[in-house]
């Protein structure tokens, strides 16, 4: 059963919560880009994020053991909370490595991807307040998936730019290992956000 009174509630609450997290945190990895003299902290407002997102994970984990019948596939919710936290994770690692790498100033790429990541973020936390809508939403929610398709694509493009950018020659080798790492991590970021929006599309095409 689907909708915001069912029992299992719980589950929706949890990938909205989840995804909201996500888009906080990809918000704040911009402000640390922008701003690199603020990093350290801003880091720690990142992490506070992933936490909570692991908190989520583990409580709807539990949830999901603890119960008979669920709004729908179990292998569906259990890989939709997964993937979700996986986002979070990304955006973490990518904060963790600005600190890490103590880097003073942000490539542009990074700011692109930084950006289109925050699009597919706000995208996923929308199309998780949908979901306990599907029946009624599921025009919106492909359209939704859609759209995340797309900003992974054109993460993707960003990317395959930064990349052959950085790897010219006369770029300090130590400094392409640490964005390289960095580019990986933002554009996995993005892989992430899609894998969601390809489980929300079969659920919709089953159920609805």
């Amino acid at each position: 059963m689907f909708g915001p009174k069912s029992k299992d509630s719980v589950f929706f609450s949890a990938f909205s919560e989840h995804a909201l997290r996500s888009v906080e945190a990809a918000k704040i990895l911009l402000e640390m880009l922008e701003h690199p003299d603020r990093k350290e902290t801003l880091a720690l407002d990142v992490g506070e994020k992933e936490a909570a997102g692991d908190r989520l994970t583990h409580d709807t984990m539990k949830h999901l053991h603890e119960t008979w019948i669920t709004p729908l596939d179990r292998f569906d919710i259990h890989n939709l909370i997964s993937r979700l936290d996986d986002v979070l994770d990304l955006v973490d690692a990518v904060a963790e490595r600005l600190v890490l790498f103590e880097i003073k100033a942000a490539r542009p790429p990074a700011i692109e991807l930084a950006r289109v990541l925050i699009k597919s973020c706000e995208h996923l936390e929308r199309g998780m307040r949908l979901f306990p809508q599907l029946t009624g939403k599921n025009k919106e929610l492909l359209e939704i998936c859609v759209e995340i398709n797309r900003l992974e694509n054109e993460a993707d493009g960003i990317y395959r730019r930064a990349i052959a950018e950085l790897f010219r020659n006369g770029n300090d080798p130590i400094e392409v290992m640490k964005w390289r790492d960095i580019f990986d991590n933002l554009e996995e970021a993005t892989d992430r956000c899609e894998d969601v929006a390809n489980i929300v599309e079969g659920v919709v095409l089953e159920y609805a």
